[in-house]
């Protein structure tokens, strides 16, 4: 079905390292910190991130520019037939409908996929479309089973700090403080569009059963999982640079999911911006089946 160039952003959590290995490519994705231009994995690490964020240094997200864009699809079209870009969830970001919008221009040569991925699930995502590449798929069967298949994936998160989330506008003054007195440790999930609210707990013990819980019934009443779980990945990701507790909770993770392989990742720096260093996740993703 011809040759097949997999494009991502750095929302994925792929580095240039393993984009190399991998053979895929990535878009930096670009923040401004106190009015400073960076690029993620380029001139900004998650060190020099969560250190301006310890600051209190002004941090905001931006979306790649449009004609670096381009140039990276018109760079690989010489060499490959089709493009497959998946960018971070569309509920999340306006790089999706401006790549979308490009790609209108480029005669079906360029696929950009809207299957409300980020961070580590946008990952699995972009190691499932280099299987169906290598498996003869064209860039179209490749978008259109990633987005029948967008609700195939949880993310939920508990987090250290409700700061970021009343910063941000996502929760109010007065709830953040009563959360702060109370000392409320709330879980939040992604399925696919948006950061929402899911469940408010005591302790960091209790979040960690919610989530567990959590992914369990997914796995079972969304999924229909195997009864082994062989069909499903599940995986951690965690923000901030203290790992101790990010150790801990694999533990933990791995006695609840014996049988799984886990896959332990930082979450997206876009995601880290709205919730704060010292959140936990787990993530469960139906396996593509070939």
């Amino acid at each position: 079905m011809g040759k097949i160039a997999i494009v991502t952003d750095s929302n994925s959590g792929i580095t240039p390292e393993l984009a190399k290995e991998w053979g895929v490519f990535v878009v930096p994705m670009p923040f401004f910190i106190n009015e400073n231009l960076y690029f993620e994995d380029i001139t900004l690490t998650q060190e020099e991130f969560y250190r301006n964020m310890e600051e209190k240094a002004e941090i905001s997200t931006s979306m790649p520019a449009i004609g670096e864009v381009s140039d990276l699809w018109d760079k690989l079209l010489k060499e490959y037939d089709q493009v497959v870009h998946i960018p971070m969830s569309s509920g999340l970001s306006g790089s999706c409908q401006a790549a979308m919008a490009l790609a209108q221009d480029y005669d079906g040569k360029v696929q950009v996929v809207d299957n409300k991925r980020i961070s580590v699930t946008e990952k699995l995502a972009v190691r499932e479309a280099l299987e169906m590449a290598e498996l003869g798929w064209s860039g179209e069967q490749i978008k259109k089973y990633m987005e029948d298949t967008w609700q195939n994936s949880s993310i939920y998160i508990t987090l250290n700090t409700l700061y970021y989330l009343k910063k941000g506008g996502r929760i109010t003054p007065a709830a953040a403080a009563l959360g702060t007195l109370l000392r409320l440790k709330p879980v939040l999930q992604i399925q696919g569009e948006k950061l929402d609210a899911y469940a408010k707990s005591r302790t960091l013990k209790a979040a960690k059963t919610t989530m567990l819980e959590a992914v369990q019934k997914d796995m079972k009443e969304r999924f229909h999982a195997k009864e082994d779980g062989s069909d499903i990945e599940i995986s951690i990701a965690y923000s901030g640079t203290d790992l101790k507790e990010v150790e801990i909770w694999t533990k933990e993770v791995q006695e609840a999911f014996p049988n799984h392989k886990l896959m332990v990742d930082p979450l997206s720096l876009s995601v880290a911006c709205h919730i704060g260093p010292g959140a936990l996740a787990i993530t469960c993703t139906k396996k593509f089946q070939a």
